[in-house]
């Protein structure tokens, strides 16, 4: 396999996975439980064995995602990586060791992304709509928070400086994305990440507070195009680009401009992906200077949206197992149809898929 300037590549010291010519970066979007799709797809790519990767992008569920791997595979292998996505999922579920307030918070969390409101969530969601966190939550308790310094060891993670890491959160002043890269990432970076601002106060980084990472960039794709030797991006795909319905009552109008808003920068850059990549090969641009990108996606499809747009999402480990066997099943898939193509080029049509 080769890079720009046809400049041979060679499996970093860090990388995730085996070493083979087979490499990719992943991608990996934000979207409440759907996130437990994610999981699914990392376990059938760990168990699978066959792809190495060299860089990880995430924001808000994504992030949680990939520092559970980071530091899961630093600590023990692919197994351990598998263990540890396992034991974070068990962790935050309904049946995990979460307290019922914690319970209730990590809930609204989960059901800002597309579900309808569970019984014992009327009142909080009535009162969250002229109340903030602030005054819902003064005490800032976050579960994610806890389960995370349970869990992760951080030092282990910022030691790590091979294998990339890069975790998305939007400046609150600027409404501008900032990336953070591994070796400075604490447990704070991370739930900037996935800090929604209906349900946490805004996470402060050295001086500066930061929402959910998914409002500028979900996942941000650049910090791929500088910072890796691959030229191979797998992008996790679980929120929704197109729905053929018109949202009517004030719940799924939410669902639908949720969905919207947290896709909307990715669309900008896989638009700008498309561009590049066709003055490339129109041979106005040169791959000296500019990086041809081989786009791969793999998703849940109608069987994932489903869930979305008809049924309620909760933080059950039931359901949870549900999302995770989805998205083993549609990793599986996707290698079967498409292993081959990686390395030499794109399995995911931009211009037909998102224009």
């Amino acid at each position: 396999m080769t890079g720009r300037a046809g400049r041979k590549i060679t499996a970093p010291r860090g990388l995730i996975g085996p070493r083979t010519a087979k490499t990719v970066s992943l991608a990996l979007q934000g979207g409440g439980a759907h996130g437990a799709f994610t999981w699914g797809i990392l376990d059938y790519l760990l168990e699978d064995g066959r792809l190495g990767i060299e860089a990880i992008t995430g924001a808000s569920a994504g992030a949680v995602n990939a520092v559970v791997l980071m530091e899961g595979w630093l600590a023990g292998g692919s197994d351990g990586a598998r263990a540890q996505l396992r034991q974070f999922w068990k962790r935050v579920s309904l049946d995990g060791v979460l307290s019922p307030l914690q319970r209730s918070l990590f809930d609204r969390f989960l059901h800002h992304w597309g579900a309808g409101p569970l019984p014992m969530d009327l009142w909080t969601g009535a009162w969250s709509r002229v109340a903030g966190p602030y005054d819902l939550n003064p005490l800032d308790i976050n579960p994610l928070k806890d389960a995370l310094a349970e869990l992760i060891d951080f030092g282990r993670v910022r030691a790590c400086t091979d294998t990339k890491l890069f975790v998305s959160a939007t400046s609150v002043w600027s409404g501008k994305v900032r990336v953070f890269t591994g070796p400075e990432l604490t447990v704070d970076h991370v739930l900037a990440s996935a800090c929604l601002p209906t349900v946490f106060k805004a996470i402060e980084i050295e001086g500066e507070p930061y929402w959910d990472g998914g409002y500028t960039g979900n996942p941000a794709l650049f910090p791929l195009f500088y910072e890796t030797e691959t030229d191979d991006i797998l992008l996790v795909q679980i929120n929704p680009i197109e729905r053929r319905s018109t949202p009517r009552t004030a719940e799924e109008i939410r669902n639908r401009l949720t969905e919207i808003t947290f896709n909307a920068n990715l669309l900008h850059e896989l638009r700008a992906v498309e561009f590049v990549t066709r003055l490339i090969d129109e041979g106005k641009l040169s791959t000296t200077d500019y990086k041809r990108v081989r786009m791969h996606r793999v998703h849940g499809g109608s069987a994932l949206d489903e869930f979305t747009a008809s049924s309620r999402l909760d933080a059950r480990w039931e359901f949870f197992k549900q999302l995770k066997d989805l998205g083993r099943r549609a990793a599986r898939e996707w290698l079967a149809a498409n292993y081959e193509a990686i390395g030499h080029e794109s399995t995911l049509d931009l211009r037909r898929a998102y224009e």
